[in-house]
């Protein structure tokens, strides 16, 4: 038998249901794997004592033939899930030592699901950051390394914990978010798959707030059929968010083998960037034969809004962060810097309590919202978003989905591109544009680049059509039979 780490979800989930071995053995096996990986930093903290008693609940549910979907598969959780009696930091000082009193729907969903969590794991702070780098716990490492280097690399962000824990085989999966990329990006980077979902199919309640219009919870894994079982049980309608959408969630598993023959697949020309290295023009070619081998028609399309999307989203992103991050001010949890002048209190709090990323955010979104640029620059980001999104569905009224690269280059080194911010942005060029529509997206891992770093292709599909982006998903994997896997340098 494998070794149980090896396993994927579908694999643990079918062999416990079978018995072949027990969630505890299963759970066990995860810990010891994930407290060797400490260079990796993927996890925060461990949950130990939660995941064992979890995975005895589960045991004794499967010996009573009443497991449920997720019936003690060890799960990741990212650190900005709230998670009840569990800190939860979103990777940031300021929020040192809060400890909520409730659970994210989501992580709830998961757990009622028969999930076991075995920690919670590291992000940008706040979620804001396309390296990991920006983390008050430091930043995670890419389990993958250019062949015959051993520079660290990043693992992507801001869900960097969540795709390089998938990728080392620290957990069976992870949730993740993506506000502009943060699900398909690291996914792409570390070799794993990652979808973001459309606006409103996952509850953002007890999600900690970046950009609330943008924000959305997804899953990373393995691979597809993974990612397909998790997002289902991910997903729902939630009376306590007024953005999650009542509407029925489909069970994405049963449509993976449905194959792409008769979609139209649209190949947008305005992604075809200059300086774009000519790997991933070759693998974005290859994706196209593969999906065109498999039965489905190339459309080529053009969307002209696309330039906008990268600036839009720098606009309207930091001007919602600004708002929500407004409330941290070391009064009522976390961090509190002492001064007898409120005022000093909390400008000191905040001071000491936000990297230097989050300030960088939060005076850009405070700039754009103030008296004087209101009109001119968030007002008219807004109605641009409205123009991408508009061109965006009339692309998407005559193909079923959309074929582009997930990101512009493979895993860069940690410390290369943070004195750049403008070069860290680049790196969502492709992804944004989703978050802007409130659009399904997937990446998959498709190849491999010269240094052996790990590449990935992304599908978009129209609004709450996961499943059409589920079945394109399978067809690309199945044509790529991407089975590279990083070497265990760090255990």
């Amino acid at each position: 038998m494998s070794k149980l780490t090896d396993l994927t979800l579908a694999g643990l989930r079918d062999g416990l249901g079978k018995k072949e071995f027990s969630a505890r053995e299963v759970t066990d096996a995860y810990l010891e794997r994930a407290g060797q990986a400490g260079p990796l930093n993927a996890f925060v903290r461990i949950t130990d004592d939660i995941a064992r008693k979890q995975a005895e609940d589960s045991d004794a549910r499967i010996a009573r033939g009443d497991a449920r979907p997720l019936e003690g598969i060890p799960l990741g959780i990212k650190d900005l899930f709230c998670t009840k009696g569990v800190t939860t930091q979103a990777g940031s000082h300021i929020l040192d030592g809060f400890t909520p009193t409730y659970e994210s729907t989501v992580s709830q969903n998961l757990f009622d699901d028969g999930a076991v969590m075995l920690g919670k794991l590291n992000l940008d702070e706040f979620a804001m950051g396309s390296s990991n780098e920006t983390s008050y716990f430091g930043p995670v490492v890419n389990p993958w390394r250019r062949e015959g280097d051993e520079a660290k690399l990043t693992p992507g962000g801001s869900s960097g914990g969540s795709s390089a824990a998938v990728s080392a085989r620290l957990c069976a999966g992870a949730t993740a978010t993506d506000t502009g990329g943060s699900i398909r990006q690291p996914a792409s980077v570390t070799g794993t798959v990652g979808i973001k979902p459309t606006y409103g199919r996952c509850s953002r309640w007890g999600i900690v707030a970046f950009a609330s219009s943008l924000d959305q919870a997804g899953p990373i894994t393995r691979d597809v059929r993974d990612a397909a079982i998790m997002l289902k049980s991910m997903a729902g309608h939630d009376a306590k968010d007024s953005t999650s959408i009542d509407c029925p969630v489909p069970d994405y598993e049963a449509v993976l083998d449905q194959g792409v023959k008769g979609l139209k697949i649209g190949v947008p020309k305005e992604y075809r960037i200059d300086g774009m290295p000519v790997e991933i023009e070759a693998l974005w070619q290859q994706g196209i034969e593969w999906l065109k081998d498999a039965g489905a028609e190339i459309v080529d399309v053009s969307l002209p809004m696309t330039k906008y999307a990268l600036p839009v989203y720098y606009i309207v992103a930091p001007a919602e962060a600004s708002s929500n991050l407004a409330r941290y001010d070391g009064v009522k949890y976390g961090l509190r810097v002492e001064d007898d002048n409120i005022h000093e209190m909390y400008s000191k709090t905040r001071a000491a309590g936000f990297g230097a990323e989050v300030q960088r955010r939060i005076l850009i979104g405070t700039y754009v919202l103030s008296a004087g640029y209101y009109d001119a620059y968030y007002i008219r980001a807004q109605k641009v978003r409205k123009k991408i999104f508009d061109e965006m569905m009339g692309v998407l009224n005559g193909v079923d989905l959309l074929l582009t690269p997930s990101t512009p280059s493979a895993a860069f080194g940690l410390g290369e591109k943070t004195a750049d911010p403008i070069s860290m942005y680049l790196n969502d060029i492709f992804t944004v544009t989703a978050n802007l529509a409130g659009l399904p997206g997937i990446s998959v891992p498709a190849g491999l680049d010269a240094q052996q770093l790990p590449l990935g292709l992304q599908l978009i599909g129209r609004p709450f059509d996961e499943e059409t982006v589920f079945r394109g998903a399978k067809a690309l994997e199945d044509a790529a039979g991407f089975t590279a896997r990083p070497g265990e340098w760090w255990s």
